[in-house]
């Protein structure tokens, strides 16, 4: 699983011509699931999403966390995460969890995130307009790969 985040003053995702999602300052995160995810590699990242520390503290250290700032979280799948271009120009994306799969582990993580932050998203496999203004440039990735 991975989890790309970036640290925004506002996000919004639209599909069809209207926004289905919306946040102020917090997180925009894009979410990538493969075929051998499951709901308990899931929680491990969500818990350590929720613990960095990468908004900036009174003297300007990354020192606080999305609840320490009241932060918000705008969620939208995204399995091109998972592109495979070490073969010619065009990605493969075999490594990608297949829909219903995938699927499931977003709704997942959605509900498992809504117990902590205010929680927007996107439609999973719908194809969407992201905007955003990043703040910093932040952007981590989280990989479950190479964290547990």
């Amino acid at each position: 699983m991975k989890f790309l985040i970036q640290r925004v003053e506002s996000a919004s995702v639209t599909v069809e011509g209207s926004v289905t999602g919306e946040i102020q300052k917090g997180f925009l995160v894009f979410v990538g699931v493969t075929n051998e995810d499951t709901t308990e590699i899931a929680d491990r990242m969500v818990k350590k999403m929720l613990g960095l520390r990468i908004f900036e503290d009174e003297e300007g250290k990354t020192n606080r966390s999305l609840a320490d700032v009241e932060g918000s979280l705008l969620i939208v799948s995204q399995f091109t995460l998972y592109a495979d271009c070490k073969k010619g120009n065009r990605p493969s994306f075999i490594k990608a969890g297949n829909p219903e799969h995938a699927k499931k582990l977003y709704q997942y993580i959605v509900e498992h995130t809504k117990k902590s932050a205010h929680v927007q998203t996107g439609i999973f496999g719908a194809a969407m307009k992201i905007s955003l203004i990043n703040d910093g440039p932040f952007t981590v990735i989280l990989d479950s790969e190479e964290l547990f």
